[in-house]
């Protein structure tokens, strides 16, 4: 039986790097937006109750039929609606002498009991980070609990929702009661473990954070950087399509000039993960903006885009491809600049030391 639950937790752990690769951007969005930092605990708690949940659903799902055209399971229903039930089936299936307590051992070795100490720990994880992370209560707790476990129940009863003809699990209503349990379990525990003074509490996590001495990260920057050209890129497609003349300036200088000007540093995106520009004076000038962007986006950008668009009947041959070779010299240039950038601190952006604007939480 214990092979039962172990091969679906190896699945867990071999497919959780892609679901935290997947999981790591809406992550980082929410942690910047809501807290203005990231912390390094916080982190760590919130990966492993992604690990848990993975591990949970797979020990719910697999192993899966070798066909989705499944044979129908061998019983009268698919649902099982007798509170209790499970009492019958270890009183049927013990080897236990009440009696004889020597005996009592012969539990953890049965089926039937095992299934539902299962059922119960299954969930004790859930509770436990409801209460320590998500700090709800034991209303909250008890309701969330049995939707989890609803959710688990309708998903096998359904076989995934029609992917399968038949279900492969049943609907058991001693389930639904037995995880619940374990949720308020859980609950419980942790309620007891955040009072030991070598677990970190957190709502205490951001107490002494003062975000003012913060360094903005390449990597918040390039989440907003992301974000902004989610806009951008739309907007200059159908521009272009409408032969909109000079569209990538248009934009350049209303998105990154106007609005910035306008909002004293902020873009969507830099709004989003709480960011802003800020230069030598808390007023951001409009004359640091035109030196920052004009020299990234209309300088470096703009060769860019010149090269896409030029006209070949009036710049072509030799001319063309010595054009097409400088810039490529000059976008690896470029390249190797930003990526002593990032990886050493002290070192700035050409466009930010000339511009003298940088980077700051807000």
């Amino acid at each position: 039986m214990l092979n039962f639950y172990l091969f679906p937790i190896s699945y867990a752990f071999l497919t959780f790097p892609i679901a935290a690769l997947l999981f790591t951007l809406p992550f980082l969005i929410v942690q910047y937006r809501k807290h203005g930092y990231i912390h390094k605990y916080r982190a760590f708690i919130l990966y492993l109750f992604l690990l848990y949940m993975m591990n949970a659903f797979y020990l719910i799902i697999l192993p899966l039929p070798p066909s989705i055209h499944n044979a129908p399971p061998n019983v009268s229903s698919y649902m099982q609606w007798i509170p209790f039930h499970f009492i019958q089936d270890i009183m049927r299936e013990t080897q236990v002498n009440p009696g004889v307590p020597a005996t009592y051992l012969h539990l953890f070795k049965e089926r039937a009991f095992l299934q539902v100490l299962f059922n119960v720990l299954i969930t004790v994880p859930f509770g436990v980070f409801l209460r320590y992370y998500f700090r709800v209560g034991w209303v909250k707790c008890l309701v969330l609990t049995f939707c989890l476990t609803l959710f688990f129940e309708i998903t096998q009863v359904t076989g995934i929702y029609g992917i399968y003809d038949y279900p492969y699990r049943l609907f058991d209503v001693d389930d639904l009661m037995t995880n619940t349990v374990g949720g308020m379990v859980g609950f419980i525990a942790a309620e007891w473990a955040s009072r030991l003074p070598l677990i970190p509490r957190i709502d205490k996590l951001d107490e002494h954070v003062d975000l003012s001495k913060k360094r903005v990260t390449y990597t918040r920057r390039g989440i907003a950087l992301l974000l902004d050209w989610l806009i951008i890129l739309p907007v200059l497609t159908v521009l272009v399509v409408l032969g909109f003349q000079y569209s990538y300036v248009t934009v350049m200088i209303l998105y990154f000039l106007v609005i910035p000007y306008i909002t004293n540093g902020r873009t969507f995106g830099k709004w989003v993960v709480r960011i802003r520009l800020k230069g030598k004076k808390e007023r951001l000038m409009l004359r640091e903006l035109v030196i920052r962007y004009g020299l990234l986006y209309l300088f470096v950008g703009g060769l860019n885009v010149l090269l896409i668009s030029v006209n070949t009947a009036y710049f072509h041959g030799l001319m063309l491809v010595l054009f097409a070779f400088i810039l490529f010299v000059l976008d690896l240039v470029f390249a190797i600049h930003v990526v002593r950038c990032i990886f050493n601190r002290d070192r700035q952006l050409f466009y930010e030391k000339k511009s003298g604007t940088g980077h700051v939480i807000s």
